[in-house]
């Protein structure tokens, strides 16, 4: 195999097992056999595990924009593409492979490790206040809408959407946040 392959397969593997057990529970062992990479290949390619967990985390925050973007890019209005954001295809059981990162001490206390973190939800509230502003400018949401308030709003629902998926064990509870978000926004355009 290549050299690239056993990077890729490094970094998913950390990607995965971050998500499934934190930054702790990952080990440099774990992420090796779950690679079917040796030790040798992990230092060739990465200082040590937090050099390969910051690729994998910066890896995961990428891939949660594009997602995102692909949403906030796509046809129809800005009400219908936050809309759109929102009911795309996710895992609620398994929750934000990003915003679950928000919960491990470990993660959180290491600046460089919390950095894509940060970013990641600084830019998807900031994108959504941009839709939803252009929204309220086109007449499609409430003039008085608060639209950095209402991003906030929304990314927050978002990611306690996953937790009351996880806490019910059914993602039903995710799709009824949403719907729940989205009723809002419609009855306060409602009321111009």
């Amino acid at each position: 195999m290549s050299r690239m392959d056993a990077r890729e397969r490094l970094i998913e593997s950390t990607r995965e097992l971050l998500w499934e057990r934190g930054y702790v529970g990952t080990s440099p062992k774990a992420i090796q056999r779950r690679a079917g990479a040796g030790q040798g290949s992990m230092y060739h390619h990465f200082h040590g595990k937090p050099d390969l967990a910051l690729a994998a985390i910066t890896r995961s925050a990428e891939e949660l924009r594009d997602r995102a973007e692909a949403a906030f890019t796509g046809p129809g209005g800005a009400a219908e593409r936050v809309a759109a954001y929102l009911r795309r295809e996710r895992d609620a059981l398994k929750g934000c492979p990003v915003g679950r990162l928000t919960q491990d001490p470990d993660v959180m206390a290491d600046p460089g490790l919390r950095r894509p973190v940060e970013e990641t939800f600084a830019w998807l509230t900031g994108r959504l206040a941009g839709l939803l502003a252009q929204g309220r400018a086109a007449g499609e949401l409430d003039a008085r809408l608060d639209p950095a308030a209402t991003a906030a709003a929304l990314v927050a629902m978002v990611q306690g959407g996953y937790v009351l998926a996880r806490a019910a064990g059914d993602p039903e509870a995710y799709a009824r946040a949403v719907e729940g978000a989205l009723a809002l926004l419609t009855r306060t355009s409602e009321r111009n």
